[in-house]
């Protein structure tokens, strides 16, 4: 019985790492939203990021999402695509709050941030309530 149990175990294994091999190269830049309120990760969130034109000081869309069911957004974009700058990532709360029947302070959340090293990796969750927020600098 072990046997059978190890040989399924090892399905799943193949079949995860086929999988994330034919996603393709991972984002520089990941997200995670949590909704805390509920302890559960905010799933069917929209979100889009742009980056600051440092001569006007105008955004530009670079891309848009939706998290998955564990709240994440991947593929968000690609190595070529960052370089340094001002970024900025926005969260629609509001539409995900309306989907879950509730309502919320906060219609929507931007987190602004600066990127010197486009070589390293960056990941900026957001931490969600109805009636706060909060992000910080992940790995």
């Amino acid at each position: 019985m072990s046997v059978q149990r190890l040989q399924k175990l090892q399905g799943h294994i193949v079949s995860a790492s086929k999988s994330a091999a034919m996603a393709g190269p991972s984002s520089p830049l990941t997200t995670h939203v949590l909704n805390t309120a509920m302890g559960v990760p905010g799933s069917n969130m929209a979100l889009s990021l742009s980056r600051q034109d440092p001569s006007t000081a105008a955004w530009s869309l670079i891309t848009t999402g939706t998290t998955n069911a564990d709240g994440r957004c991947p593929g968000l974009l690609t190595r070529e695509m960052f370089t340094v700058g001002v970024y900025r990532m926005r969260f629609e709360t509001a539409q995900y709050w309306e989907s879950l029947g509730e309502t919320c302070f906060y219609p929507y959340v931007e987190i602004v941030f600066t990127i010197n090293d486009p070589s390293q990796k960056f990941h900026v969750p957001l931490l969600l309530s109805r009636f706060s927020y909060s992000t910080y600098r992940g790995s």
